[in-house]
């Protein structure tokens, strides 16, 4: 069930990166909101796939349903329920304020890694059985 996925890890750094990149930088009405919260599910897919031996189908999942769990808890402002409102840190993890954008966006970002990841394994695995037969 665990173990370390070096190709997984890479994927990871390089998503945290842009993610960094992207708050820190980008302050604009369309790829903060909109493409920041597709490569933030994507980042979390390959995190999990980093460290968890389980099928693509059950992380792209788990993934998408604490994306959703997050979304949710904005919407009963949880952030404000657990007095972190002034902290900058908590307001980047919880997020602030619902929105069916971001639900809209996360579904599309796993809906994408998980179809690309299961692709690119299965093109990996034809062309790895080709070469050894």
């Amino acid at each position: 069930m665990f173990r370390f996925s070096f190709k997984y890890f890479i994927y990871t750094v390089l998503l945290f990166l842009l993610e960094l990149f992207i708050g820190l930088f980008v302050q604009d009405k369309i790829i903060r909101p909109y493409i920041g919260d597709f490569i933030v599910v994507v980042l979390i897919y390959y995190i999990l796939r980093t460290f968890l031996k389980i099928s693509p189908f059950k992380i792209a999942l788990g993934t998408l349903l604490f994306a959703y769990v997050v979304e949710i808890s904005q919407y009963f402002k949880l952030i404000e329920i657990l007095n972190l409102k002034d902290f900058r840190i908590a307001k980047m993890i919880l997020g602030s304020a619902f929105s069916w954008e971001d639900m809209l966006m996360y579904t599309l970002g796993v809906l994408f890694i998980y179809f690309v990841d299961t692709k690119m394994n299965s093109n990996f695995q034809s062309n790895r059985n080709s070469i050894s037969s």
